[in-house]
Protein backbone atom coordinates (compact mmCIF):
# COMPACT_ATOMS: atom_id res chain seq x y z
CA UNK A 1 0.00 0.00 0.00
CA UNK A 2 1.44 3.62 -1.09
CA UNK A 3 1.97 5.89 1.32
CA UNK A 4 0.23 9.39 0.24
CA UNK A 5 2.80 11.90 0.13
CA UNK A 6 2.86 14.62 3.14
CA UNK A 7 1.99 17.49 0.34
CA UNK A 8 -1.40 15.88 -0.74
CA UNK A 9 -2.67 15.04 2.94
CA UNK A 10 -4.90 17.72 3.81
CA UNK A 11 -4.73 19.02 7.19
CA UNK A 12 -7.56 19.50 9.64
CA UNK A 13 -7.13 23.28 10.20
CA UNK A 14 -7.16 24.17 6.36
CA UNK A 15 -10.41 21.94 6.55
CA UNK A 16 -11.84 24.04 9.21
CA UNK A 17 -10.66 27.38 7.03
CA UNK A 18 -12.67 25.63 4.06
CA UNK A 19 -15.48 25.02 5.73
CA UNK A 20 -16.04 28.20 7.69
CA UNK A 21 -15.28 30.15 4.17
CA UNK A 22 -17.77 28.11 2.38
CA UNK A 23 -15.48 26.47 -0.45
CA UNK A 24 -17.13 23.58 -0.67
CA UNK A 25 -20.71 25.21 -1.24
CA UNK A 26 -21.79 24.91 -4.88
CA UNK A 27 -24.92 26.42 -6.57
CA UNK A 28 -28.13 24.59 -8.01
CA UNK A 29 -26.98 23.77 -11.27
CA UNK A 30 -24.27 21.34 -12.49
CA UNK A 31 -22.42 21.22 -15.51
CA UNK A 32 -21.33 17.31 -17.18
CA UNK A 33 -17.38 18.20 -16.31
CA UNK A 34 -18.00 19.04 -12.84
CA UNK A 35 -20.00 15.97 -11.77
CA UNK A 36 -16.89 14.14 -10.60
CA UNK A 37 -15.75 17.11 -8.26
CA UNK A 38 -19.25 16.52 -6.83
CA UNK A 39 -19.83 14.54 -3.47
CA UNK A 40 -23.88 15.14 -2.73
CA UNK A 41 -26.39 17.01 -3.33
CA UNK A 42 -28.33 18.70 -0.89
CA UNK A 43 -32.09 18.58 0.30
CA UNK A 44 -32.39 22.35 -0.91
CA UNK A 45 -30.66 21.18 -4.74
CA UNK A 46 -27.51 22.93 -3.74
CA UNK A 47 -24.31 20.56 -4.82
CA UNK A 48 -21.05 20.00 -2.41
CA UNK A 49 -17.75 19.90 -4.15
CA UNK A 50 -15.64 17.52 -2.23
CA UNK A 51 -12.90 18.78 -0.67
CA UNK A 52 -10.53 16.56 -1.30
CA UNK A 53 -10.52 17.01 -4.94
CA UNK A 54 -10.21 20.63 -4.45
CA UNK A 55 -7.08 20.35 -2.09
CA UNK A 56 -5.36 17.94 -4.77
CA UNK A 57 -6.01 20.46 -7.70
CA UNK A 58 -4.64 23.17 -5.42
CA UNK A 59 -1.63 21.46 -5.17
CA UNK A 60 -1.19 20.05 -8.75
CA UNK A 61 -1.86 23.98 -9.67
CA UNK A 62 1.19 24.72 -7.73
CA UNK A 63 3.51 22.48 -8.65
CA UNK A 64 2.57 23.94 -12.48
CA UNK A 65 3.20 27.62 -11.14
CA UNK A 66 6.19 26.74 -9.28
CA UNK A 67 7.89 24.75 -12.03
CA UNK A 68 8.45 27.96 -14.26
CA UNK A 69 11.53 29.97 -14.03
CA UNK A 70 10.44 33.42 -14.12
CA UNK A 71 7.19 34.33 -11.95
CA UNK A 72 6.59 37.46 -13.84
CA UNK A 73 5.84 34.46 -17.01
CA UNK A 74 2.61 33.92 -14.49
CA UNK A 75 -0.70 36.62 -14.82
CA UNK A 76 -3.36 36.11 -12.59
CA UNK A 77 -6.41 37.51 -14.25
CA UNK A 78 -9.91 38.49 -12.54
CA UNK A 79 -12.57 41.27 -13.37
CA UNK A 80 -14.68 40.70 -10.42
CA UNK A 81 -14.75 43.11 -7.50
CA UNK A 82 -14.40 40.47 -4.64
CA UNK A 83 -11.23 38.89 -6.31
CA UNK A 84 -9.16 41.47 -7.34
CA UNK A 85 -7.69 42.18 -3.55
CA UNK A 86 -6.96 38.68 -3.75
CA UNK A 87 -5.07 38.51 -6.85
CA UNK A 88 -3.08 41.11 -5.86
CA UNK A 89 -2.05 39.54 -2.77
CA UNK A 90 -1.26 36.55 -5.01
CA UNK A 91 1.24 38.33 -7.35
CA UNK A 92 2.86 40.04 -4.59
CA UNK A 93 3.54 37.14 -2.44
CA UNK A 94 4.44 34.71 -5.77
CA UNK A 95 6.10 37.36 -7.37
CA UNK A 96 3.50 37.28 -10.42
CA UNK A 97 1.51 39.73 -12.54
CA UNK A 98 -1.90 40.35 -11.90
CA UNK A 99 -4.29 42.28 -13.84
CA UNK A 100 -7.30 43.49 -11.85
CA UNK A 101 -10.22 44.67 -12.97
CA UNK A 102 -11.18 45.24 -16.69
CA UNK A 103 -9.57 43.05 -19.01
CA UNK A 104 -8.26 45.26 -21.71
CA UNK A 105 -8.98 42.78 -25.48
CA UNK A 106 -6.11 41.91 -27.44
CA UNK A 107 -4.13 41.91 -24.28
CA UNK A 108 -2.54 38.30 -25.10
CA UNK A 109 -2.94 38.47 -29.30
CA UNK A 110 -2.44 42.09 -30.28
CA UNK A 111 1.16 42.72 -30.21
CA UNK A 112 0.84 46.29 -30.73
CA UNK A 113 -0.48 47.48 -27.64
CA UNK A 114 1.39 49.22 -24.78
CA UNK A 115 0.41 46.61 -22.74
CA UNK A 116 1.21 43.56 -24.45
CA UNK A 117 1.95 40.29 -22.40
CA UNK A 118 3.46 36.89 -23.85
CA UNK A 119 2.60 34.93 -20.67
CA UNK A 120 3.19 31.28 -20.04
CA UNK A 121 0.37 30.61 -17.38
CA UNK A 122 -2.45 32.33 -16.93
CA UNK A 123 -4.85 32.26 -13.57
CA UNK A 124 -8.54 32.68 -13.27
CA UNK A 125 -11.00 33.18 -10.89
CA UNK A 126 -14.31 32.67 -13.12
CA UNK A 127 -14.24 31.18 -16.67
CA UNK A 128 -17.59 33.03 -17.42
CA UNK A 129 -16.88 36.58 -15.59
CA UNK A 130 -13.37 36.46 -17.59
CA UNK A 131 -13.99 34.87 -21.20
CA UNK A 132 -12.07 37.31 -22.83
CA UNK A 133 -8.83 36.07 -21.44
CA UNK A 134 -9.57 32.64 -21.38
CA UNK A 135 -10.66 32.48 -25.27
CA UNK A 136 -7.29 34.58 -26.02
CA UNK A 137 -5.37 32.09 -24.38
CA UNK A 138 -6.45 29.26 -26.02
CA UNK A 139 -5.75 31.80 -29.54
CA UNK A 140 -1.84 32.04 -28.05
CA UNK A 141 -1.96 28.86 -26.85
CA UNK A 142 -1.15 29.51 -23.10
CA UNK A 143 -2.35 26.79 -20.32
CA UNK A 144 -4.93 28.37 -18.23
CA UNK A 145 -5.67 27.53 -13.98
CA UNK A 146 -9.46 27.90 -13.58
CA UNK A 147 -11.15 28.22 -10.01
CA UNK A 148 -14.66 26.30 -11.13
CA UNK A 149 -18.23 26.36 -9.41
CA UNK A 150 -20.72 23.25 -10.32
CA UNK A 151 -22.40 25.69 -13.36
CA UNK A 152 -18.79 27.08 -14.56
CA UNK A 153 -17.87 26.32 -17.99
CA UNK A 154 -14.73 24.36 -18.53
CA UNK A 155 -14.09 25.34 -22.51
CA UNK A 156 -10.20 25.99 -22.76
CA UNK A 157 -9.74 25.71 -19.02
CA UNK A 158 -6.56 23.34 -18.62
CA UNK A 159 -6.43 22.86 -15.02
CA UNK A 160 -9.66 23.38 -13.05
CA UNK A 161 -9.95 23.54 -9.31
CA UNK A 162 -13.43 22.74 -8.02
CA UNK A 163 -14.18 25.65 -5.51
CA UNK A 164 -16.67 28.48 -4.70
CA UNK A 165 -15.61 31.39 -6.75
CA UNK A 166 -18.76 33.55 -6.06
CA UNK A 167 -17.79 34.19 -2.37
CA UNK A 168 -15.49 36.34 -1.31
CA UNK A 169 -14.06 34.48 1.76
CA UNK A 170 -13.90 31.17 -0.59
CA UNK A 171 -12.22 33.38 -2.92
CA UNK A 172 -9.43 34.99 -0.77
CA UNK A 173 -8.91 31.81 1.36
CA UNK A 174 -8.29 29.64 -1.98
CA UNK A 175 -6.14 31.96 -3.24
CA UNK A 176 -3.97 32.23 0.02
CA UNK A 177 -3.81 28.31 -0.03
CA UNK A 178 -2.49 28.02 -3.62
CA UNK A 179 0.61 31.14 -2.60
CA UNK A 180 1.01 29.47 0.81
CA UNK A 181 1.52 26.03 -1.24
CA UNK A 182 3.68 27.91 -4.30
CA UNK A 183 6.14 29.45 -1.41
CA UNK A 184 6.21 25.75 0.22
CA UNK A 185 7.10 24.30 -3.37
CA UNK A 186 10.15 26.83 -3.49
CA UNK A 187 11.32 26.24 -0.63
CA UNK A 188 10.63 29.74 0.52
CA UNK A 189 9.21 28.70 3.76
CA UNK A 190 9.58 25.15 4.78
CA UNK A 191 6.20 23.07 5.77
CA UNK A 192 7.05 22.63 9.37
CA UNK A 193 6.52 26.24 9.64
CA UNK A 194 3.27 28.25 9.51
CA UNK A 195 2.88 31.03 7.10
CA UNK A 196 2.77 34.45 8.75
CA UNK A 197 0.04 35.75 6.60
CA UNK A 198 -3.18 35.89 7.72
CA UNK A 199 -5.62 34.74 4.98
CA UNK A 200 -7.86 38.16 6.13
CA UNK A 201 -5.29 39.92 4.07
CA UNK A 202 -6.30 38.28 1.14
CA UNK A 203 -10.25 38.80 1.73
CA UNK A 204 -12.31 41.47 -0.68
CA UNK A 205 -13.02 45.02 1.39
CA UNK A 206 -15.80 47.08 1.06
CA UNK A 207 -14.64 50.69 0.30
CA UNK A 208 -17.64 52.25 1.67
CA UNK A 209 -16.84 50.41 5.09
CA UNK A 210 -13.47 51.13 5.25
CA UNK A 211 -14.34 54.90 5.10
CA UNK A 212 -16.82 54.60 7.95
CA UNK A 213 -14.69 53.21 9.82
CA UNK A 214 -11.99 55.87 9.32
CA UNK A 215 -14.82 58.41 10.05
CA UNK A 216 -15.54 56.74 13.49
CA UNK A 217 -12.29 56.41 14.49
CA UNK A 218 -11.06 59.88 13.40
CA UNK A 219 -14.41 61.50 15.21
CA UNK A 220 -13.85 58.98 18.54
CA UNK A 221 -10.18 60.54 18.40
CA UNK A 222 -11.27 63.81 18.79
CA UNK A 223 -13.18 62.92 21.60
CA UNK A 224 -10.72 60.93 23.81
CA UNK A 225 -8.36 64.20 22.61
CA UNK A 226 -10.93 66.93 24.04
CA UNK A 227 -11.25 65.28 27.24
CA UNK A 228 -14.68 63.32 26.67
CA UNK A 229 -16.31 66.50 26.17
CA UNK A 230 -19.39 67.16 23.32
CA UNK A 231 -19.13 70.13 21.00
CA UNK A 232 -22.07 71.15 23.40
CA UNK A 233 -21.13 70.94 26.66
CA UNK A 234 -21.81 73.93 28.67
CA UNK A 235 -18.30 72.53 30.20
CA UNK A 236 -16.12 73.62 26.84
CA UNK A 237 -16.80 77.40 27.62
CA UNK A 238 -19.25 78.74 25.45
CA UNK A 239 -20.93 81.50 26.13
CA UNK A 240 -23.73 81.23 24.23
CA UNK A 241 -25.16 78.02 26.00
CA UNK A 242 -28.36 78.63 27.74
CA UNK A 243 -28.81 76.15 30.14
CA UNK A 244 -32.14 73.56 29.99
CA UNK A 245 -33.75 75.15 32.83
CA UNK A 246 -33.06 79.06 32.08
CA UNK A 247 -36.15 79.24 30.14
CA UNK A 248 -38.38 77.72 33.34
CA UNK A 249 -36.54 80.59 35.60
CA UNK A 250 -37.41 83.38 33.72
CA UNK A 251 -40.19 85.48 35.13
CA UNK A 252 -42.81 86.37 32.81
CA UNK A 253 -43.51 89.71 32.00
CA UNK A 254 -47.47 89.17 32.40
CA UNK A 255 -46.85 88.33 35.92
CA UNK A 256 -48.53 85.17 34.94
CA UNK A 257 -48.38 82.10 33.32
CA UNK A 258 -46.80 82.27 29.76
CA UNK A 259 -48.89 82.52 27.08
CA UNK A 260 -51.39 84.43 29.76
CA UNK A 261 -51.08 88.03 28.00
CA UNK A 262 -51.09 88.67 24.23
CA UNK A 263 -47.77 90.43 22.83
CA UNK A 264 -47.90 94.05 22.28
CA UNK A 265 -47.53 93.32 18.18
CA UNK A 266 -50.44 90.93 18.81
CA UNK A 267 -52.52 93.59 20.90
CA UNK A 268 -52.08 96.22 17.87
CA UNK A 269 -53.43 94.69 15.46
CA UNK A 270 -56.41 93.59 17.44
CA UNK A 271 -57.31 97.30 18.28
CA UNK A 272 -56.16 98.17 14.36
CA UNK A 273 -58.99 95.60 13.27
CA UNK A 274 -61.37 97.11 15.78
Amino acid sequence: MSQVPAALTLKEEDVQKMLKAQVHIGTLSCVTGMQRYVWKRRNDGIHILNLGKTWEKIVFAARIIASIENPQDVIAVSARPYSQRAILKFAKYTGTQAIAGRFTPGTFTNQLQDKYAEPRLIILTDPRTDHQPLKESSYANIPTIAFTDTDSPLRYVDVAIPANNKGKHSIGLLYWLLAREVLYLRGTIPRSQAWDVMPDLFFYRDPADEDNKEATGDAAADFQAGGGAEPWDQTAGGEDYVTPGEFANTPSTAGGEWGSAPAPEAAAGAAYFK
